[in-house]
């Protein structure tokens, strides 16, 4: 049973895969025997990233591009095929957020989170996904959002784009299913980051506001976000197909409680 959740000899690429909740995943990958291939714009960050995974002892490469440049893209999943292998696995992870509420936001920012967030995943799937098709097959993770059901104040590109992005899941997955291929999204929920740590601390209002709201009653951890990529990744999820996978602490499962109710 657990060889349907083996990894070894797979390669992955994951967009964005630097730091925070890419950076839990594609460590879960690596350590179920997945070979990394992590993308950035920024070198630094790919560097350090780098660094990290062959410290824990993963194999990892890097490139660098933006995945809204279509020719940059194209040549460096060309690079990649070339230089690493073929890519068994794409997670569509890199993104962006600007939080602004939707009567002052400039329009150039709101186009500008639709492109990341949502064109850069169809770009880096219709890239990969057309070689996983004359291949016969290959796994596609998207990485969504609980706004990818809910609306919040001031996520409205965000938000948005990810709305967008389930749906493309959806698409892509039926389309491409006669192929071999399973296109599926995982859904976080707020997660213990170092962007979310000012906000956790004990007394702060938002992080009185999560912990109620959440059943399990806490913050997630990256780490929890691993098993579901693993599973996604794996032939343990070849009948899985356009499916979106909340890893949220049962959030999206409840209308919350009462404040003053224990």
């Amino acid at each position: 049973m657990m060889n349907l959740f083996d990894l070894t000899n797979k390669i992955v690429l994951v967009t964005g895969g630097t730091h925070g909740l890419g950076m839990a995943m594609a460590e879960g990958l690596a350590s179920a025997g997945a070979e990394l291939v992590i993308s950035s714009t920024t070198p630094e960050k790919l560097e350090n990233a780098l660094g990290y995974y062959k410290s824990k002892g993963y194999k990892a490469t890097g490139y660098i591009f933006d995945i809204t440049d279509e020719k940059l893209a194209s040549d460096q999943v060309e690079n990649i095929e070339k230089e690493v292998g073929e890519i068994d696995i794409l997670v569509n992870n890199a993104g962006i957020i600007k939080r602004e509420m939707a009567v002052d936001m400039a329009i150039a920012d709101f186009r500008r989170v639709i492109d990341v967030d949502l064109v850069g995943a169809f770009i880096m799937s219709q890239l990969v996904g057309s070689r996983m098709i004359a291949r016969g097959g290959g796994k596609i993770i998207n990485i969504c959002s609980m706004m990818s059901e809910l609306g919040r104040n001031s996520v409205t590109a965000y938000a948005a784009a990810k709305g967008g992005l389930k749906m493309l899941t959806r698409n892509l997955a039926t389309e491409w299913a006669k192929y071999n291929i399973q296109v599926n999204g995982i859904g976080p929920g707020y997660f213990a980051t170092a962007q979310t740590e000012p906000i956790r601390v004990d007394g702060h209002p938002f992080n009185e506001f999560i912990v109620n709201r959440t059943p399990a009653g806490r913050w997630g951890e990256p780490s929890d976000l691993a098993g579901t990529a693993v599973f996604l990744a794996s032939e343990a999820s070849n009948f899985v197909n356009g499916q979106i996978i909340y890893v949220d602490g049962g959030i999206l499962a409840t209308i919350g409680k009462p404040a003053n109710e224990k």
